[in-house]
């Protein structure tokens, strides 16, 4: 049986491994040699938006109060708890996430509003991280934000993937599909993105509010249907509206505008693998794009572990890392996410088995839970949490029934808490496994 001593080196391995990759896809790590200098004349706008925004916004002020006086910098940060630095002189608004609040559409609206104001001598930097969706949500006229409000909790409840609510939610919204870029023109404009969508399709980050969209307001009224959502009249008329389709690849509007991707979950894999490499782990990278129900993956990863475990010729132990975005469909009134559940299944596939650990965790700092600053990034699974569970008539299955792996995992004391990281890349899971 592993010794408590031996379970906190492993804790401490599954920690540092994700704490590697979160530092690899934060703002301080990635963002300033992407920075466009400062032009020679007009002013520099910075609208940022998302979990990394505060982060972003510092980082880019530093680097042009470097080139130009402070009266040249203007802009704003919608965040979600994300600093309680001072932002030099800009403005900066906390908003709800994931389901948008009313700061969410007054931040919204002045981004739109310093967008407008850029002239043709002004570079508009445009910096977004994963969870604008929510924190820049502006409705089309004659949707409320109660409207946009319920459709979100409707679709999150429903098991639709990120790009499908990302869909929904460009058609309508005044900000997103492009329209930002939109209210720029004819400035020059630069977006540099941290990316939480699988795949990395800049109309997908943040609901592309400065790209081109491939999707159509057909696509959003079939999305709706297809997860039996029920939708209010209000909406049904917007999503008839033509008036309301998003921007296309064609439009000449993207003509001064350029678009690049500063971080994403590619990375932050990559940087945990380099370190475990270092430390005499073999490495297994399933990659950034895995999808689906946590659960289904869950033990897909729990097969291929035992598997890998029962070919192991040498002491070496091995990991198994993988990113993406999974998802869950509520069933019950359990409170956790989708990296919890995920942790809760593995758990279950597991039985205790000897010599596999794990950590499944959000790189936000926040899987599921109540949008607080409080809430877990996920949890960890030992060979010990097994009997820890019997011990205390924990039966996973009734958790997983009820969707609630964040009690499971509260009462074994194996809920993983960092608070929230200022940047956003989506799932890590590493899962070690040593030889029996």
């Amino acid at each position: 049986m592993m010794s408590q001593t031996d379970e906190q080196e492993i804790r401490k391995i599954l920690m540092d491994a994700l704490m590697c990759g979160v530092e690899a896809a934060h703002p301080r790590s990635c963002l300033h040699s992407h920075l466009p200098l400062a032009p020679a004349s007009g002013n520099i706008i910075l609208l940022a938006g998302g979990k990394a925004a505060g982060a972003m916004m510092k980082i880019a002020c530093q680097h042009y109060l470097e080139q130009v006086d402070k009266e040249r910098i203007m802009g704003i940060a919608v965040h979600h708890h994300d600093t309680d630095e001072p932002l030099f002189h800009m403005q900066q608004i906390s908003a709800g996430h994931p389901v948008p609040d009313e700061n969410s559409q007054i931040g919204a609206l002045r981004v739109l509003e310093l967008a407008t104001g850029a002239g043709v001598d002004d570079l508009v930097v445009v910096l977004i991280s994963g969870g604008a969706s929510a924190l820049w949500s502006a409705p089309v006229e004659g949707v409320s934000l109660a409207d946009k409000q319920n459709i979100t909790r409707a679709l999150l409840r429903s098991g639709a993937d990120i790009v499908e609510i990302n869909c929904v939610r460009k058609h309508l919204s005044r900000i997103k599909g492009g329209a930002l870029a939109k209210a720029v023109a004819p400035a020059r404009l630069v977006t540099l993105a941290i990316s939480d969508v699988v795949g990395d399709d800049p109309s997908s980050i943040a609901s592309g509010p400065t790209s081109a969209d491939p999707t159509s307001l057909a696509d959003a009224r079939k999305i709706l249907g297809d997860y039996h959502v029920e939708v209010p009249d209000a909406i049904k008329e917007a999503l008839d509206d033509p008036h309301h389709e998003t921007l296309k690849p064609s439009d000449k509007i993207f003509d001064n505008a350029s678009f690049e991707i500063v971080a994403k979950g590619a990375l932050s894999l990559k940087a945990a693998e380099q370190q475990l490499v270092k430390s005499g782990i073999a490495v297994i990278n399933l990659g950034d794009g895995i999808v689906g129900e946590a659960a289904d993956v869950a033990r897909e990863h729990a097969r291929l572990a035992l598997e890998t475990q029962k070919k192991m010729n040498t002491d070496q132990p091995v990991a198994l890392l993988s990113g993406g975005e999974l998802t869950v469909t509520i069933t019950g009134a359990g409170k956790g996410g989708p990296n919890q559940e995920y942790a809760l299944a593995l758990f279950a596939a597991l039985k205790g088995a000897s010599g596999i650990s794990a950590i499944a965790a959000d790189t936000d700092g926040c899987d599921g839970g109540q949008g607080l600053a409080s809430d877990p990034a996920g949890a960890l699974v030992f060979p010990s949490s097994w009997e820890r569970a019997s011990a205390q008539k924990l039966n996973p299955a009734t958790f997983l029934e009820h969707n609630d792996s964040g009690r499971f995992f509260e009462t074994l004391e194996d809920l993983v808490k960092t608070g929230p990281t200022h940047t956003n890349v989506n799932d890590f899971r590493f899962i070690l496994i040593n030889k029996i």
